[in-house]
């Protein structure tokens, strides 16, 4: 079913992307792979960067006390019984950052951005979270689209963008540079700092973008579930609280390409590649775990 749902969401995109220059007279090419955004020029328009080769999130990670404190805090509300487990409808606020007109230069068709929530829900059908499009908005400013994690032009993009409060996800598409492929806060980050919270993506790994195989917008799935409380399958490698989820097999390190029936923790279980919270291919990601949506669940009412 899901590989079904996903073919149908990039064949709309390019549906899309090719109605939409056969009304404005322009010439179509296909995208090629290595180009880093979605194309809808001639290949020579098209700036030449490299797609990363493999995945890079730049989430910062929790330390094991801050991890510790943030789970004894959520044990301590599931307790005094501050959980609803009602369906959750996130809106969603889509911050286009581009640095000029055209695809080619981050400034993603609607097309893309309808194809990106589409994947999300697909993604988060097994847990109690569904995500509604809030609002788009586009910006121009060269500075922002290659913002950096933890720049000013990040802080500036977001304190000035952001939209909402903790329940509300404002996700960026940008292009960020060295390979990175997009990042995201976790929800007990929000109380210290508000204005940063959310996640930023490549804008090319939006379905139907170039940043293959990374281009079929599990990276903002993988980003959002940081976004809702989910660490790395491979956190902590083969310790026994590794990412504090029970039903993820333990995994020694970050995995990539698809490399079905590995087994790097010994009496764990095979390695939970075609997890959203490893470093696979889009095309082998396809599920999370019970633990990780009631782990999602319990974050989101103890923070969100």
């Amino acid at each position: 079913m899901r590989a079904r749902t996903r073919a149908e969401v990039l064949a709309l995109v390019l549906i899309a992307a090719l109605s939409a220059a056969a009304c404005n007279g322009e010439p179509t090419a296909p995208a090629e792979q290595g180009a880093p955004a979605v194309v809808d020029a001639e290949p020579e328009q098209v700036e030449a960067a490299p797609a990363p080769l493999r995945r890079s999130c730049a989430t910062v990670e929790l330390s094991e006390a801050e991890r510790d404190a943030v789970d004894q805090f959520v044990r301590s509300r599931v307790a005094a019984g501050f959980t609803a487990e009602t369906d959750v409808e996130i809106p969603v606020h889509f911050h286009v950052i581009n640095k000029g007109a055209g695809i080619s230069n981050g400034d993603v068709p609607q097309s893309a951005i309808d194809a990106q929530i589409a994947v999300l829900n697909d993604a988060y059908a097994t847990t109690r979270f569904s995500f509604v499009l809030a609002s788009v908005d586009r910006t121009t400013k060269a500075e922002w689209y290659t913002m950096s994690l933890g720049s000013t032009a990040e802080r500036q993009a977001k304190s000035t963008l952001r939209k909402g409060g903790p329940d509300h996800l404002n996700l960026y598409t940008a292009r960020p540079g060295g390979g990175l492929l997009g990042w995201a806060t976790f929800p007990s980050d929000y109380a210290a700092n508000p204005s940063a919270d959310g996640v930023v993506v490549l804008d090319a790994s939006l379905p139907g973008g170039t940043a293959k195989p990374y281009n079929e917008g599990d990276t903002a799935t993988h980003e959002v579930g940081h976004w809702l409380g989910l660490y790395h399958t491979f956190q902590g490698g083969c310790n026994k609280t590794n990412d504090r989820v029970d039903d993820t097999a333990a995994e020694r390190s970050a995995t990539y390409g698809c490399p079905m029936g590995q087994d790097t923790c010994r009496g764990s279980g095979v390695d939970p590649i075609t997890n959203f919270m490893d470093y696979t291919d889009d095309a082998c990601m396809n599920s999370f775990t019970a633990g990780q949506a009631a782990r999602m669940s319990a974050l989101w009412d103890s923070y969100r």
